[in-house]
């Protein structure tokens, strides 16, 4: 079973749970407000669905495609309710992948990079005074890459940081009117030029990662 699968079967059943154990409580609900502060905590997936060739810096082909493997994180993110329906959230978390090099029928370990993807995104809230309250968003990312490690023969591995857009849909299920279940996910567009060198040889490619963030967690509302 799938990470997404196994995330969505999780949350189904709290759900299910907190449906029948929660009904003493219903009156002094209220749900999201203009002026609340949620604060999540989540298990995330980070999936890239990367698309790049590897040249030589002169821009001859060599027959091998940048592969970066995915990677599963803990992850905070905060949401200040502007109005009723519209939220501002941001996230925090960082992620370390496997660059390869694949192609007729080699895969190739070149080294590993960790990224930090702070994301902004505008969302807008459905139903903010449900239990069930599902919202979708869209914002700006930027992505720094850091703390390169390089694989045997290879040295200076480097990937360029770089702004993306992104797009978020997402679900909120409150077992209390302050504590609260969420299932997220979002997609990000980045573009970047990964370089790194093979022994004397500079390699080079031009490299769409565009990842899935794939979370579950709780939250807490203020």
């Amino acid at each position: 079973m799938s990470f997404l699968k196994r995330a969505a079967v999780a949350l189904l059943a709290t759900t299910a749970i907190a449906s029948v154990a929660t009904p003493s409580i219903a009156q002094e609900f209220k749900g999201k407000s203009a002026g609340n502060l949620i604060v999540r905590a989540r298990g995330v997936a980070v999936v890239p669905d990367e698309d790049g060739s590897i040249t030589t810096a002169s821009g001859a082909a060599t027959g091998l495609d940048g592969r970066v493997n995915n990677d599963y994180i803990p992850e905070v993110d905060f949401s200040y309710f502007v109005t009723d329906n519209i939220a501002l959230e941001l996230i925090a978390g960082t992620s370390r992948h496997q660059v390869k090099a694949v192609g007729g029928g080699a895969e190739i370990n070149v080294g590993k990079i960790s990224l930090l993807p702070p994301t902004l995104t505008a969302q807008y809230h459905f139903m903010p005074k449900e239990r069930f309250s599902p919202y979708v968003g869209a914002g700006v990312n930027w992505t720094l890459f850091y703390g390169a490690d390089e694989d045997a023969g290879f040295n200076s591995l480097k990937v360029n940081n770089s702004f993306g857009a992104a797009l978020q849909v997402g679900v909120d299920y409150f077992l209390t009117d302050n504590i609260l279940l969420n299932f997220d996910v979002k997609k990000i567009w980045l573009d970047s030029t990964l370089k790194v060198n093979l022994g004397s040889t500079a390699l080079r490619s031009e490299v769409d990662l565009n990842p899935w963030l794939i979370g579950v967690g709780v939250g807490y509302k203020f």
